[in-house]
């Protein structure tokens, strides 16, 4: 059974047999300097049974004069077929360059998805963009030439950026990985996670919890100042407050600074030294037991906040956590909070001083069932952001599967009851973002425990 699209339902991907995709050509523009559904994959491990662990080969792309050989797919047609279908799609990515890797993790994520779905009226063609804004533009002209209704990509910012004139002109949609609003909108989608969205989540989660105090160590970057400017809105929201933020260098391996500056440590540690000559000063039994409790400490008193928000990962976290515990800022008196990128940091639940902490992230079960596919078939995990090309593409093909003309048509892809897909439930907005649901997890030795599953369904569409 396909996929259907319905017009006050949520789209749902069900068990389809495997099937074998015709060979798909890539498409290589010259090389420049690079640049810095609703579906539910229910089963999933089915869909791929039969499929086997896919070997690398040397293939036979697309290519022009002066043009190099990308990727490595099945074997591929020399030509580019003179377009006869009104569902043609374009998969623009960084198949070269220092981007390269990434780019055919995400190409193997979108061949998964025609696997799933894709009937044999639906063709994708995959146009390499160098990974430079200059050679988005010269594919996404390419892919205009070839006659395509949908472009899927490109990955960066500044691509997406240049893709947009050309796709605009065109009248095509471009529904793209990047995660920044600044290149959204004008016939742009964005599939990324937006910060805002992660931080609206988990502010609302940690208010309704009772938690009205925050502060944020954030890394002072885009993403960083992004995050808290969406905090302090969020927070005013709900009647919150930011009472202390801190930046540091996200280059640093030496975090003691920003973390004795969002600790408070000068002042309470100054405290401490006080109180504890005060007591040595008295001879009495009681001024003595508790010099003795004070012996442990660090700092004496409390900080000004209940929560602090750490949007960072990997080994950055776990130093900035522990350092955060070091100068006396221990849950659960004070809660860590997080955003999705805490769950790509490798076995967390390793650093105590993270233990108990809550995180927003997409929806756990599908991701994984994805991701254990991907591993099955290439024998190697994906990239992170794998699932967003195999949700767009699954997007595509079920659009394309309607019996209505203008398949991708605003319209038509800005759907109030959105799509269901590896990374949970999203909808495509006038505005040009991606709207997403995300589950409120808590570390714990296992890893981590579900503390709020994420909507399956928007407010606004009945949920």
């Amino acid at each position: 059974m396909g996929l259907a699209l319905g017009a006050c339902q949520t789209a749902v991907l069900s068990n389809t047999p495997p099937q074998k995709q015709p060979p798909i050509p890539v498409h290589s523009t010259p090389k420049t300097d690079p640049e810095g559904p609703a579906f539910t994959a229910e089963s999933t491990t089915g869909a791929v049974a039969a499929a086997t662990k896919v070997e690398a080969a040397p293939v036979q792309t697309v290519v022009s004069p002066e043009r190099t050989q990308v990727a490595t797919l099945p074997p591929a047609s020399q030509k580019v077929v003179a377009p006869t279908s009104d569902r043609k799609i374009a998969l623009l990515l960084p198949l070269s360059g220092p981007q390269a890797r990434l780019g055919r993790e995400l190409l193997d994520a979108a061949q998964i998805a025609l696997f799933d779905l894709a009937g044999e009226d639906l063709s994708i063609f995959p146009f390499d963009t160098n990974g430079t804004p200059e050679g988005a533009a010269a594919a996404a002209m390419e892919a205009v030439h070839a006659g395509v209704k949908l472009i899927l990509g490109p990955l960066l910012a500044g691509s997406v950026k240049a893709v947009r004139p050309v796709a605009s002109r065109a009248g095509i949609s471009v529904v793209a990985f990047s995660n920044s609003r600044a290149v959204a909108g004008d016939g742009v989608y964005i599939l990324g996670f937006v910060p805002r969205q992660q931080v609206e989540a988990m502010v609302e989660y940690a208010v309704s919890e009772g938690i009205y105090r925050y502060a944020a160590l954030a890394p002072n970057n885009a993403y960083g100042r992004a995050v808290v400017a969406a905090m302090k809105e969020v927070a005013e929201f709900h009647e919150a407050v930011v009472v202390r933020v801190q930046y540091y260098d996200p280059l640093a391996t030496d975090f003691t600074a920003p973390a004795k500056a969002i600790s408070d440590y000068e002042r309470r540690h100054k405290a401490l030294l006080e109180q504890r000559a005060e007591l040595e000063a008295r001879e009495d039994e009681v001024s003595k037991q508790v010099l003795k409790r004070l012996e442990k400490l660090d700092t004496l008193g409390e900080v000004d906040y209940d929560a602090v928000l750490l949007p960072g990962s990997g080994q950055q976290l776990k130093a900035i956590s522990s350092l955060l515990s070091f100068y006396d800022v221990d849950q659960p008196a004070v809660r860590l909070l997080g955003l999705a990128n805490w769950a790509q940091t490798a076995n967390i639940e390793s650093e105590p001083s993270l233990s108990r902490g809550w995180y927003a992230a997409p929806p756990a079960a599908e991701r994984k069932s994805f991701f254990e596919r991907y591993r099955k078939i290439y024998g190697r995990p994906p990239a992170a952001i794998a699932s967003l090309a195999y949700d767009a593409t699954a997007l595509a093909v079920v659009l394309s599967q309607s019996h209505k003309r203008d398949h991708f048509a605003p319209s038509r892809l800005v759907q109030p009851y959105g799509f269901l897909g590896v990374d949970g439930l999203f909808r495509l907005r006038g505005e040009g973002v991606a709207e997403r649901v995300f589950e409120i997890r808590e570390v714990n030795r296992r890893g981590f425990a579900i503390r709020r599953p994420a909507a399956t369904a928007f407010p606004e569409a009945g949920g």
